[in-house]
């Protein structure tokens, strides 16, 4: 099995978090968005992963390199690296790396996390992952026939087709099928929106009667904007802590400090004369005194000083001393 991770764009509703680092290497709970990503794929498909191919903009640099080739070593896969420098959608994405579209595979965007628990479909020619949403014509939505089949993508309806969204998660039994059809998207100039989509690729093995089916979800959590994101964070410190993680490192320093459950606290922190928690995330050598601090994602490397934040996001590498509550602060940002 092999997953196939596009993840070329910075994430500019995330700014300015993604000007110093791409949003799928953001952490949640401790841990970079894409790496849980791929490792919950993993533990829902339960078989050996063999290949993790990682589709970045070149920008990205080769510390990225590393870190995500390190992600799918730890999964006992091979890791390969490929650029999408142009912006020519999710269809062309996919095409960066033909090399790789060959057997069983997963493809997934890097800006969503899930929960699920259950079997594929070893019938079926592809597996679409899809949530149950109250507001179905704000997304992309399948079309099922009795049988429970997926017979039609139709993108933000204005009639009801399905209250069952598309959520950029993707299983084909032999994904080269998949890269051939995406190769005629492109030799024909097929363009929706001024780009390549994957859609256009499904949809021409759906005319040839190949079998799709929807595979549900428990949980999908995005990571588009800052509040999305600390939302997710604090879903994600929720499952982690019911599941029985350990999130608190062990040399943590603590003097006259509380920490309120579920949290992740990284090493090298020091929680002095503060409160934290519940759902924060102080990121590796962070230091907050004489702060209170609540639904909050705090990255590394960061001073907290007669602070009460709740709802904020912070970068790398910042100072921040003062009663603002409700911000997002990038790297090496200095407020005092």
């Amino acid at each position: 099995m092999k997953i196939i991770v596009p993840m070329a764009g910075r994430g500019s509703r995330l700014r300015p978090h993604t000007l110093t680092i791409p949003k799928p290497l953001i952490p949640i709970a401790g841990k970079p968005i894409v790496h849980r990503l791929v490792e919950d794929i993993a533990g829902v498909l339960n078989q050996d992963i063999d290949e993790v191919a990682f589709i970045i903009h070149e920008s990205f640099g080769k510390k990225v390199e590393e870190d995500l080739i390190a992600i799918a070593q730890k999964l006992g896969a091979k890791g390969t690296i490929y650029y999408q420098n142009e912006a020519l959608g999710t269809g062309h994405a996919i095409m960066c790396a033909k090399e790789s579209l060959s057997g069983p595979a997963v493809i997934a965007y890097a800006d969503t996390l899930i929960r699920a628990d259950f079997d594929l479909d070893k019938t079926a020619d592809s597996v679409i992952w899809v949530k149950q949403v109250d507001q179905p014509e704000a997304f992309g939505v399948v079309n099922l026939n009795a049988d429970g089949e997926i017979i039609e993508l139709v993108e933000k309806p204005k009639e009801f087709v399905s209250d069952l969204a598309v959520i950029g998660i993707y299983y084909f039994k032999d994904v080269a099928v998949l890269r051939n059809e995406l190769q005629a998207v492109l030799d024909n100039n097929i363009i929706h929106g001024g780009e390549y989509q994957i859609n256009d690729g499904i949809k021409q093995m759906m005319t040839k009667g190949m079998k799709f089916v929807p595979g549900k979800v428990d949980e999908w959590m995005d990571c588009g904007n800052k509040d999305v994101t600390v939302d997710t964070n604090t879903r994600m410190l929720g499952f982690l802590h019911k599941d029985g993680e350990n999130l608190v490192s062990d040399n943590v320093r603590l003097e006259n400090a509380t920490i309120i459950p579920p949290c992740f606290i990284d090493e090298d922190v020091a929680i002095i004369n503060s409160i934290v928690g519940p759902n924060v995330s102080l990121g590796k050598g962070t230091h907050v005194i004489n702060t209170k601090i609540k639904n909050s994602l705090i990255q590394t490397h960061v001073h907290l000083i007669d602070a009460n934040l709740d709802n904020a996001m912070i970068g790398n590498h910042v100072n921040f001393n003062g009663n603002f509550k409700s911000i997002s602060i990038g790297d090496y940002s200095v407020l005092e």
